[in-house]
């Protein structure tokens, strides 16, 4: 990009900002809005909260659902960088930068929508609720860039507390690489408590932010980016063994509850139908008694993980109540994509550093001393419902819990089954503000909607059957239109590979229905040019 360009857009987003101050000026001495409190959950599997059917005990995040409104049908991209660009955005994660998960670069150029940041062509949410006089605080990951320019920050917030890169050891800054994690605080780099775990340095940070605020008659929006329960999977001490032998029948069997329950619960129809096991996954039956103790051991340390970060939903909501700002508060808990089966301990590129720094023998697993993952096996346990997990654009990887809460909510015991996608988070929190997203050639609109007609009770849906969602990521792709759906999950992309579904019948994506509806294929797939055109997905084979 060049300095020019990057001038001209930088003076728009002040002109857009100087507007917007303006209009906050303009808001009463003490300004009533709601405050808004984003919690997202890293790599939490659709299957693993009470709410949703799980054995996990999960009492705070499932008390938020019975207050609120539980959504069985929330999509997100297929990994956390891009999921947190197109949250932010309201908009593709080409259009907001992140075609590519940490990737600058496109076969070796630069290209746009490959910034690996957010680009100049949107303007993050939190920008926009900052500069209309909401106090905007963020703690946990933030995945979206490591330097000053492409910050929290630079984002709009004025408090903050993160981890910048995608994963980390959750006791210090170690990381999984050389040169160890990058933290960020309130305008510069900062250094990690060593020896305290995440989830209490966040939750301990965007209390004191909170309460810092306190005396501003201003609302706020608070970011809770928790990296939790993402590998590595390490847990206090005093909570190492809190699922010991739960898991010790198995990630085949787990996999079967998991669904069961969810259709007790409600979560699923009672026709829906659980897709056939993973071929590739070694049934549980045929490993060794120690290989079963150790993948036993993996599930039971991300349960605990779970529980724990349950326990700092509850704190959160329990301060909001004693500082008497919960009955104003919408609450929006969610996780960033599907169940994660990624292991870096023992596969490229990251795995010599990891094994070097890093020690995954039995007794060690969970400690801040070791790096597990709970790989395949059990990430398709947690995506019950559906095929696959997260990386993959079938439902496993990009179904994922979200639950709102609050006065704006119209509480539902029924749970919600209408279409929504994070995009329309944005267009929420700016319509639950009374901000409008500003108009201009060079920033593109939000492709989201508003969700506050919905939640309020005054709509059935939040999107009607024509509305499109497409996606391209790391040579994988879905466009979706009403209940039927194209993608392709093979490596690299080709776009004769595109396998047709319908989601209504088949929501685990069992059957290729190309052959049997060719009108409807050919249909989607002429949409997925127009639409890759309109968002600018550029492939490899553009260049």
């Amino acid at each position: 990009m060049s300095i020019l360009r990057t001038s001209f857009c930088i003076l728009i987003v002040m002109s857009f900002s100087f507007l917007l101050v303006g209009c906050a000026d303009k808001q009463p001495e003490e300004d009533n809005r709601p405050n808004i409190l984003l919690i997202v959950a890293d790599d939490l599997g659709y299957s693993d909260l009470g709410a949703y059917g799980s054995n996990i005990k999960t009492p705070n995040i499932d008390a938020l659902a019975k207050k609120g409104l539980l959504f069985t049908q929330f999509h997100t991209a297929p990994m956390c960088a891009p999921t947190r660009a197109m949250l932010l955005s309201g908009n593709n994660n080409h259009v907001a930068g992140m075609a590519g998960q940490s990737r600058r670069s496109l076969g070796g150029q630069k290209v746009l929508g490959y910034e690996a940041s957010l680009s100049d062509r949107i303007i993050p949410f939190s920008k926009l609720l900052q500069t209309s006089g909401y106090q905007t605080y963020t703690v946990g990951k933030w995945h979206l860039g490591a330097s000053p320019e492409t910050s929290p920050t630079a984002a709009g917030f004025t408090r903050s507390f993160n981890l910048l890169h995608g994963a980390g050891n959750h006791w210090d800054d170690l990381g999984f690489f050389e040169g160890g994690s990058k933290f960020w605080a309130d305008g510069d780099f900062t250094e990690y408590p060593d020896g305290e775990y995440s989830t209490d340095v966040y939750t301990n940070k965007l209390i004191e932010f909170i309460d810092d605020g306190s005396d501003v008659k201003r609302p706020f929006f608070a970011f809770a980016a928790y990296t939790s329960p993402h590998w590595p999977l390490q847990v206090p001490d005093s909570q190492l063994n809190l699922y010991k032998g739960a898991y010790d029948e198995g990630y085949d069997v787990l996999r079967e509850r998991n669904f069961a329950r969810a259709q007790s619960a409600g979560i699923l129809s009672s026709n829906h139908e659980l897709p056939p096991r993973n071929e590739a996954i070694t049934p549980w039956e045929d490993l060794s008694p120690e290989q079963q103790k150790r993948e036993a051991r993996k599930m039971e340390l991300y349960a605990a993980m779970v529980e724990n970060l349950d326990e700092h939903v509850g704190r959160l909501v329990e301060h909001l109540k004693a500082r008497d700002l919960y009955d104003n508060t919408m609450i929006v808990f969610m996780s960033d994509n599907g169940a994660a089966a990624e292991d870096f301990y023992n596969n490229a590129p990251y795995s010599e550093f990891v094994q070097n720094n890093y020690d995954n023998s039995y007794e060690k697993m969970g400690t801040r001393e070791s790096f597990v993952s709970y790989g395949p096996p059990w990430a398709e346990a947690g995506s019950a419902p559906f095929s696959r997990h997260k990386t993959y654009p079938s439902q496993g990887g990009i179904v994922a819990p979200m639950i709102m809460s609050g006065p704006i909510v119209k509480a539902s015991h029924e749970p919600s089954s209408t279409y929504i996608t994070l995009m329309d988070l944005a267009p929420t929190f700016l319509d639950v503000a009374n901000v409008e997203y500003p108009q201009s050639e060079q920033i593109k609109p939000m492709l989201g909607a508003s969700m506050l007609p919905y939640i309020r009770g005054e709509q059935t849906s939040v999107h009607d059957e024509e509305y499109v969602t497409a996606l391209f990521h790391l040579g994988r792709a879905f466009l979706r239109q009403g209940n039927w759906k194209i993608t392709v999950l093979e490596q690299p992309f080709d776009e004769s590979k595109f396998e047709l579904f319908n989601l209504a019948s088949d929501p685990g994506e069992t059957k290729n229905l190309a052959s049997e509806y060719p009108d409807k294929y050919k249909e989607l797939i002429e949409l997925w040019r127009v639409e890759r055109k309109k968002l600018g997905i550029i492939l490899p084979e553009d260049l």
